[in-house]
């Protein structure tokens, strides 16, 4: 009675063991290359006005805000030339004022035939000329303004400070770097893909970045950019593959990472990916066969495929079933031992 109990209780736990068939699908065929992260968005800000360097506001790896300030320039000549400007706009605007009063009254004579058609033709000549002169005038003015604004030079993006190219008292002139910048915000890989490969890779546009084992270490993306041309030394054409917008995989550019592209298809044998797991070197799944038997069988692994699916290379056949829960297959595993042993 008490062995036929067990063999129920042992019945039930084999029934509640998740199990998976090795099954044989048809998965996009990658190829894979070595790829460089780099910044979309990457400036070398440079003066615009010449100055005196009198406020360097952020240094390398600060974080700086779309807009801040982060170089200062001595302003004296700037805000002079600005008041020169301002005082021209008050005086074209009083003439401008005088001769459009001026032509009204000649344009009223006029009308009642009192004056000269040579009298109408001067006033509104001087009156055009006033108008003309305002303009001038205001747009002396907003370059004026323009130059006051070089003298703050602001960030054109959030990013980070990577160089800086001048120091507080040195003098700059139009077109010096003054500081270099990135911005996290948006990535990239730069890859050197083989020419037998761009045509499939220009026409799929799939593409996986892995930067890891884990399967929050890779990021799949359809914006590709395959240049048009291919290198001189290496033959082969460089591609731009861009990842999504929102950076949080902990990349920074410059690191290395791997770029699968899709270039057909193939068939291989899959496993649920929660099947395998990693014993130190040996990577494996937990094998229920015909007998009910487990055991931990090592094999070899490709790339995820469709997110929950691993490919296999070696080490199972088509239709053996494997265990999806691995920590269910060490508990059952370890009692049917506990019992051998009794």
């Amino acid at each position: 009675m008490f062995i036929l109990a067990l063999g129920v209780f042992a019945q039930a736990a084999l029934a509640q063991l998740p199990t998976a068939p090795v099954e044989r699908s048809t998965v996009p065929y990658r190829q894979w290359f070595d790829g460089a992260i780099e910044a979309v968005h990457q400036a070398t800000v440079s003066a615009e006005t010449s100055g005196r360097i009198t406020a360097i506001h952020f240094d390398v790896d600060d974080y700086v805000e779309r807009g801040a300030v982060i170089v200062e320039l001595r302003d004296t000549e700037q805000q002079a030339r600005l008041r020169q400007a301002e005082a021209a706009v008050e005086e074209a605007r009083a003439r401008f004022s005088e001769a459009r009063d001026e032509y009204n009254r000649i344009k009223e004579i006029y009308a009642r035939k009192l004056v000269a058609k040579a009298a109408m033709d001067r006033a509104t000549s001087e009156f055009n000329s006033a108008r003309a002169r305002l303009e001038s005038a205001r747009a002396a003015l907003e370059a004026a303004q323009e130059q006051v604004g070089y003298t703050r030079i602001r960030a054109p993006y959030d990013g980070i400070v990577v160089e800086r190219h001048a120091e507080v008292g040195e003098m700059a002139s139009q077109g010096m770097p003054l500081m270099t910048g990135i911005s996290l915000e948006q990535l990239r890989a730069l890859v050197s893909v083989p020419q037998r490969y761009v045509h499939e890779v220009r026409a799929l546009a799939q593409a996986q970045i892995r930067w890891g084992l884990e399967e929050s270490e890779q990021v799949a993306s359809d914006s590709i950019t395959v240049y048009p041309y291919a290198d001189g030394a290496s033959h082969g054409f460089r591609v731009r593959v861009d990842l999504p917008s929102a950076n949080g995989y902990g990349l920074y550019p410059g690191m290395l990472v791997k770029v699968g592209f899709v270039v057909g298809e193939q068939e291989l044998l899959t496993i649920p990916a929660a099947a395998v797991v990693h014993r130190s070197e040996l990577t494996g799944v937990y094998v229920l066969d015909r007998q009910d038997r487990i055991s931990l069988r090592q094999i070899r692994t490709g790339h995820p495929y469709e997110g929950d699916r691993i490919g296999i290379s070696a080490g199972l056949s088509e239709g053996e079933r494997v265990i999806t829960d691995p920590v269910q297959a060490v508990v059952e595993l370890k009692r049917r031992q506990t019992e051998a042993g009794q």
